[in-house]
């Protein structure tokens, strides 16, 4: 229609003009934010202009494709209900947005959240750290991309991250995830992922993962800590599939508790150094789900709990 046209037209203007005379203050010029407030959610901007992205298309169908209809992949939980929540829309998250997003989520019946997103600097950390405490209190599981960047993440900041600022412990209730490879082609971890014994709980296959991707239909290959993490969201919700009653701190048990071992010393990412698994992660291993499943069908009747330490 010429309203359409009219509107495309305006858009693309808005689009130039944007280009070449940046607002002082994005934030709130454009998003209309007071990002000193984080009782503020009242914020945003629906007028895109900008290219299509595929990060959460592609994530979304590691953990929830259809499955067993002849096209394209397999997600891994067979009946899923995905909640798309836009918390970086480009570039540097803001430490409200991804607060914001996962209290959102939390306050719509999320039962897991997804993050494959992460940075190295997070100044207004407690404020994410409240939404994570927030999340524990409705036993909501916390899944994050441990990152890309080779690094040792126990000496290296990335963030957002299960330590709280204020000293007072950690988030019970969340999961990092570090990348694994393809052993007969290029290495059980891949090359690019974060790692760390202490901040990194479990790797997942995070390397040339098949997904889908925007344009209907249509699937593509995709590498990334970001893949890893909803491969490690899925597992957990086709878990709580079979045992909807597990709580977010069994679900995070059964997933690390139930681990697999490479059995053999493994590369250091970003370096030729074979060490093994556990100077990497936690857990020494792997996720599998296989594994998950069964130790979780132990865990029913449980009240909420996990074995202690010491029962190990």
């Amino acid at each position: 229609s010429n309203k359409e046209i009219i509107d495309e037209m305006e858009g693309q203007l808005r689009k130039a003009a944007s280009a070449n005379t940046p607002p002082k203050e994005y934030r709130k010029d454009i998003v209309k934010d007071d990002e000193t407030n984080i009782n503020d959610r009242s914020y945003g901007n629906n007028d895109l202009m900008a290219s299509t992205p595929f990060h959460g298309t592609h994530c979304s169908g590691i953990i929830g494709a259809v499955r067993d209809n002849n096209k394209g992949v397999n997600g891994i939980a067979d009946n899923v209900k995905i909640m798309m929540i836009r918390a970086v829309p480009d570039g540097d998250e803001h430490d409200k947005d991804i607060a914001n997003a996962i209290r959102y989520a939390v306050d719509n019946g999320a039962q897991i959240i997804s993050m494959s997103f992460g940075k190295d600097f997070s100044p207004e950390k407690y404020w994410v750290d409240d939404a994570a405490r927030y999340a524990e209190k409705k036993n909501v599981l916390l899944v994050h991309a441990a990152g890309n960047d080779a690094k040792n993440i126990d000496t290296t900041d990335n963030f957002p991250n299960a330590n709280f600022i204020d000293g007072k412990g950690r988030s019970n209730i969340w999961i990092t995830v570090g990348a694994s490879g393809d052993p007969k082609n290029g290495g059980v971890t891949a090359s690019f992922s974060n790692y760390g014994k202490k901040e990194v709980d479990v790797f997942a296959p995070g390397v040339k993962i098949h997904s889908t991707i925007p344009g209907g239909n249509t699937y593509g290959d995709a590498s990334g800590t970001s893949m890893a993490c909803p491969v490690v969201a899925g597992t957990a919700a086709f878990i709580l599939e079979y045992f909807p009653t597990l709580s977010a701190l069994q679900l995070k048990y059964v997933i690390e508790k139930s681990a697999k071992s490479p059995g053999i010393d493994v590369r250091q990412p970003g370096t030729e150094n074979q060490v093994n698994m556990l100077t990497l992660d936690k857990t020494g291993g792997i996720i599998n789900a296989y594994e998950a499943v069964k130790l979780a069908a132990t865990m029913i009747g449980e009240n909420n709990t996990v074995p202690s330490k010491k029962s190990k």
